[in-house]
């Protein structure tokens, strides 16, 4: 058997937040909110009437999609409005849903 090159493999550190990405992505409502947030910066109670969930689900899985670094929010006035954090993995997610799921971004 050969043996691998140890200087091949990457650092452990982008193993990690491949993974926490994909944990963040494991709820199919999660993967909706992201899909959403791809193509428009929008408030939880924009999400929960778009999705039809209550504004307390929105909000559970909008801080997840936080704390694994795939959205980030910014304070308007009194809303809070969320988008993707614009970075190549969450390209990658977004190009792969639509792939997997063969619809189209409605901005491309």
């Amino acid at each position: 058997m050969e043996v691998l090159d140890e200087s091949l493999v990457p650092d452990i550190d982008d193993f990690i937040s491949v993974a926490e990405a994909m944990k963040a992505l494991a709820d199919a409502t999660r993967i909706r909110i992201f899909w959403l947030l791809c193509h428009k910066e929008m408030t939880g109670a924009e999400i929960a009437g778009a999705l039809n969930l209550s504004a307390p689900n929105v909000s559970h899985h909008l801080k997840a999609l936080s704390m694994s670094g795939l959205a980030t929010s910014r304070r308007d006035k009194k809303e809070v409005r969320y988008r993707i954090k614009d970075s190549r993995l969450s390209a990658l997610l977004h190009k792969t849903i639509e792939e997997l799921l063969e619809i189209k971004c409605p901005l491309c």
